[in-house]
Formats: C-alpha cells, sequence, structure tokens
C-alpha cells in the first residue's frame, strides 16, 4: 500500500488547479505594486531609503499575517464538516486508510495555495534586507513566524471541522478558537501587569502567533524560540486531535430528547416564538420567513453589540485614561473586522442550502416571483441584523469621537477639535455602513454563484473590502503626500510662511501649528471613508441588479449541472480496418 495515498493524490489535484497559480501570481503582484508605490514616494522626498524599507517591511509583514490567520477560516473550517454533510467521509473508513491519512491529505491541499502565495511574498520582502531597513535574523524569524501563524491557523479549522457538522458554526467556532489562541493570551498577561503594575512579562501570551511575530524583531534577548516551539506543540495536538476525532465524528448519532430539545430550542427558540413568527412571515413572504427562522444568529450579535455598549459605558463612566482610548482603534477594527466577516458568511450561506435541499429548484415553480424572492431575503437580514448593527454603529461613532478627541490632546482650539473628530469618526462610520450594506448584497449574489460557503464568504471579502481596502488607502496616502509636499497647499492648511533672505533666496517653512496632525488624521480617514462609500453603492447596485435580472437564469443553469453532472467524454472511434481492394473484372 503507498504510505499516506490521499496526501499525494490531493496533492496532484491542489497543484493542478489555476487558483494555485493565480494566487501565487496575485500574492506577488500585490507584493510589487506595493513595493513600487512605496519607492515612488521616496523617490519624491516622502522619505529615505531605510524608512521606505522599514515602511515596506511593516506593510507585508502585517498583511501577510492577517492571511495567514484567516487561512483557517475560509480552507479547512468547512473541509471535513462538508463531507459528513455530504455523506462522503465514512467511505473512505471502509478502506484501510486512518484518522491520519484523511486529516493530512486535507492539510496539505488546503494549504498549497495559500502557502504558495506566503512564499512568493518572502523574495520581495528580501528587497529590504538588502536597502538595510532589517537585518537578516529578523528577516528569517518574521518568515518562519508567518508560517507558525499559517500552521497553526490551519490546524484550529481542522480540529473544529472534525468536530462540527454544520458549517457556520464551524465558521464561528474557528474564529473563537483563533482570537482566543491570537488575542486571549496577550490580553491576560496585559491585565495581570496593569492590576499588579508591574511591567509585562510574558505567560500565556508565549501560545499567541501574534507574540512569535511581534518579538521576531525584537532585539537582546526574547523567549522568541521558546514561543515558537510552544506553537509548534499546540498546533500539532490540534491536528493530532483531529486525527484521533474524525474515524469516530462522521457518523450521524442519535441525539438524547432533552439535548435535541434544547439545541432545538437555542437555535428555532420556544414553541409561541415559532408560531407567533410564522403567522406573522409566512403568509407575507415564505422566503423572509424561512431565512430568518434561525435566532442563534441574531442572539450572537445581539450579545457583541451589548458587550461593545457595556465597555463603552465603562471607559466613560470610569475616566478611562488616554492609554485605553489609544487602544479603542485597534478594538474597533477587530470587531468591525468581525461583523464584516459575520454579515458576508449569513448573506451568502441562504442560497447555498437552499441549491443543497432542493428549495431552489421549488422556488423555481413557485409562485412567488424572483423580487418577492430576493427582498424575502433581504428583509430577513435586516430583522436579524439592523438594529444590533445600528448599537455597534452608533458606538463606533461615539468611541470614534472620543478617541480622537483623546489621541489630538490639546491640539487647536476646543470647538474646532470637536468638530474634526465628530466629522472623522461620522466618516468611518459612514464608510463602514456602506461596507456592510455591499457586503450582504454581493454576498447574496456570490451564494447563488457559489457551490461552498467558506468560498462564498471569501470572494465576498476579496471583492468588496480586501482589494478596495489596498488601492483606497494607498491613494489615500499618495494624496496625503502630495498636500503636505506641495508648498502651496501646505501653506494654505497648515500655515506655511515664506521667508526670503538677504541674498533673495526664498525658502518655505511649515508653521507648526497644533492642528496639523488633527488635520492629516481627517485626510487620511474622511477621504478613505468617501471612497469605501463610493464602492460600497457601486458593488450593491451591480449585485443587485445581477439577483434581479439573472436569478432565474443562474440557478436553472446551477440545477442543471448538478443533476447532470459533468459532461460524458466521448470515446474516440474505433479504427475501421482496410477493405481489401476489389480485383478488376475480368482479371485474375
Amino acid at each position: 500500500m503507498t504510505f499516506l495515498p490521499i496526501v499525494e493524490r490531493e496533492l496532484r489535484v491542489a497543484a493542478r488547479k489555476q487558483s494555485t497559480f493565480w494566487l501565487r501570481v496575485s500574492a506577488a503582484l500585490v507584493g510589487l505594486v506595493i513595493g513600487a508605490g512605496l519607492m515612488i514616494l521616496s523617490r519624491l522626498g516622502a522619505f529615505g531609503a531605510s524608512v521606505m524599507g522599514d515602511a515596506l517591511f511593516g506593510t507585508l509583514t502585517w498583511l501577510a499575517l492577517l492571511v495567514a490567520l484567516s487561512a483557517g477560516l475560509f480552507f479547512t473550517a468547512d473541509c471535513l464538516s462538508e463531507e459528513k454533510r455530504e455523506g462522503t467521509l465514512g467511505f473512505l473508513f471502509l478502506t484501510d486508510l486512518r484518522g491520519y491519512d484523511v486529516v493530512g491529505g486535507k492539510l496539505l491541499a488546503t494549504s498549497l495555495r495559500v502557502t504558495y502565495g506566503l512564499l512568493a511574498v518572502l523574495p520581495i520582502l528580501a528587497v529590504t534586507f538588502l536597502l538595510g531597513a532589517v537585518s537578516g535574523a529578523h528577516y528569517w524569524k518574521t518568515a518562519l513566524a508567518l508560517l507558525n501563524a499559517l500552521f497553526c491557523s490551519l490546524a484550529a479549522g481542522l480540529m473544529v471541522s472534525a468536530l462540527s457538522r454544520d458549517s457556520q458554526r464551524a465558521l464561528g467556532a474557528t474564529v473563537l478558537l483563533l482570537l482566543l489562541l491570537v488575542l486571549g493570551g496577550l490580553a491576560a498577561d496585559g491585565l495581570y501587569s496593569e492590576v499588579k503594575h508591574r511591567a509585562f512579562k510574558p505567560l500565556l501570551s508565549l501560545a499567541s502567533p501574534g507574540y512569535v511575530f511581534g518579538v521576531a524583531g525584537a532585539w537582546g534577548r526574547n523567549p522568541y524560540w521558546l514561543a515558537l516551539g510552544l506553537n509548534q506543540v499546540i498546533g500539532w495536538t490540534m491536528l493530532g486531535v483531529a486525527c484521533l476525532v474524525v474515524p469516530h465524528s462522521w457518523q450521524e448519532k442519535r441525539h438524547r430528547p432533552k439535548v435535541s430539545r434544547l439545541g432545538y430550542w437555542w437555535k428555532y427558540g420556544g414553541a409561541r416564538r415559532r408560531r407567533a413568527l410564522r403567522r406573522k412571515l409566512l403568509e407575507r413572504n415564505p422566503v423572509q420567513w424561512l431565512a430568518c427562522r434561525e435566532r442563534w444568529q441574531a442572539n450572537g450579535i445581539w450579545v457583541l453589540a451589548l458587550l461593545v455598549a457595556g465597555l463603552l459605558v465603562g471607559f466613560v463612566v470610569g475616566k478611562a485614561p488616554e492609554e485605553v482610548w489609544n487602544s479603542w482603534g485597534s478594538l474597533s477594527w477587530v470587531l468591525v473586522g468581525l461583523l464584516y466577516l459575520w454579515i458576508a458568511s449569513q448573506a451568502s450561506r441562504f442560497y447555498i442550502e437552499a441549491r443543497q435541499s432542493g428549495f431552489l429548484e421549488l422556488l423555481l415553480v413557485a409562485p412567488p416571483t424572483v423580487k418577492e424572492v430576493v427582498q424575502g431575503h433581504w428583509r430577513a437580514l435586516l430583522r436579524m441584523f439592523g438594529v444590533p448593527v445600528a448599537l455597534l454603529l452608533l458606538a463606533e461613532l461615539a468611541g470614534g469621537c472620543l478617541a480622537y478627541g483623546a489621541a489630538w490632546g490639546n491640539a487647536g482650539p476646543q470647538e474646532w477639535r470637536h468638530l474634526l473628530a465628530f466629522v472623522t469618526a461620522a466618516a468611518s462610520t459612514l464608510g463602514t455602513l456602506a461596507s456592510l450594506l455591499a457586503l450582504a448584497w454581493f454576498g447574496m449574489w456570490m451564494g447563488m454563484t457559489s457551490r461552498k460557503a467558506s468560498l462564498a464568504t471569501l470572494k465576498t471579502l476579496l471583492f468588496v473590502k480586501v482589494i478596495p481596502f489596498l488601492v483606497i488607502y494607498f491613494a489615500a496616502m499618495y494624496v496625503t503626500f502630495l498636500v503636505i509636499i506641495l508648498p502651496q497647499i501646505s501653506k494654505m492648511a497648515y500655515g506655511a510662511t515664506t521667508v526670503t533672505t538677504a541674498s533673495g533666496s526664498t525658502t518655505v517653512t511649515f508653521g507648526s501649528s497644533a492642528m496639523m496632525p488633527a488635520m492629516l488624521s481627517l485626510l487620511m480617514t474622511c477621504l478613505p471613508a468617501a471612497l469605501s462609500v463610493a464602492v460600497g453603492l457601486a458593488f450593491l447596485a451591480w449585485a443587485r441588479h445581477r439577483l434581479y435580472s439573472a436569478f432565474r437564469q443562474q440557478a436553472a443553469r446551477d440545477l442543471g449541472a448538478a443533476r447532470l453532472g459533468p459532461a460524458p467524454v466521448s470515446a474516440p472511434p474505433r479504427p475501421v480496418p482496410p477493405r481489401p481492394a476489389t480485383p478488376p473484372p475480368g482479371g485474375r
């Protein structure tokens, strides 16, 4: 028997996929574009070569870390649970295969594309070593930290997938596990140091892939290798758990009545709630009733909104110091990222499950029109997420105002400072709202055109947020630097003065305006927010038009392809044997 047969087969299949090639090329192109942009800014005089190297290294490594940590969400969190739902995982264990064969094959098949993409960025990072921005040890330690973060993320997704069957629960559990793994130890050690009024001492932080990445470039003695080894132990432990669990978790086990009733109550609510919802929505729009039956999604977003609002009220009442408000921006980024993932996943999930259950085929012959079907799904999303998302946006607006006001200190008059803080926070909140609306509508269309929920969520986030985010913020950075460099614009904005010396030469000196940090923050926030609103509305209009105009055609095409399967390959015609020549009449 061949050693690790599934591993060999999955590697061959993954290596032949076009996505493997294009992901590698796309990662290299992103690195080249970012590097070229920073080099242009360096040539314009914005900063020197060493500063440009630091900026390039920091930008690319942080982007690579985010990609590595999110790989488990989109590539491994649903790989085994999908096989369970389709009933194909049990066939593998009718042979001599073991759990490590299946888990190893899934790990290598799902990690090949993202690993190639990560390796494509490493040569571009090496340019910063030639510029003198980083040392050789810093470069190689960072590369190992990125590979370690990728391995831990994939292992966490595989372990959750081996224990789960539902795609949404697997995705949510993977998010919680990665947050606990990456931020839990850092938060616990930081809170302990604040309570004890002592310097930060890593203990639980050693288990965090983020901490390994953070100390890769630290000078002097640090626990980098100890933390890296502990991360590897945790990652291999999660893989071992997946190998032990997957041979026994593919069967649908009979639940106990009490546990089954409790799970059903948590998912759909009590009998009174189900009856009231059915009476209110079923006759109005059956699609809306079907899409918002599950209440645990709405309960989860309500819990998140109330926690954020309570945390903000606690900071205000307790008169939190400036350091706390400085960290509000990072917390807001994490919460908004979770909200983006939540909305994109839920928006694309309904049509994928409808296709798998046969409900989409029923919709094609049912009385509701396409507009009623699409509007029913949209109203269900509003019913589940409208109020808690509005509460989160209000918390973001209030927290942004207080955070910007604390960050700018005594910059300029108090009235202008408060006004600029409100305008900046309002622009950021409007950008978030436009992105959420675009993710909802574009995710609905991706659910119609994709076969997997994880793939639909990934494409939604990639096209609506990731690619526009890179383009918009680099464009905003260019505009900001041009505003600072051009003397006339700088004179009008920041009070630059022109001084003529005795020799007749003219120099431009920038005034030490206290409002410069506020104006820079206003420009770097409002311009990307305005562009984000424009891009979000464009994606919303395009996806809405496609849903209304091509819903039935796309559904019929998918159902026809699923029913007929791939076209059979016709066998080549059999060769016809040559016929003997007929002798001429009267001849021999």
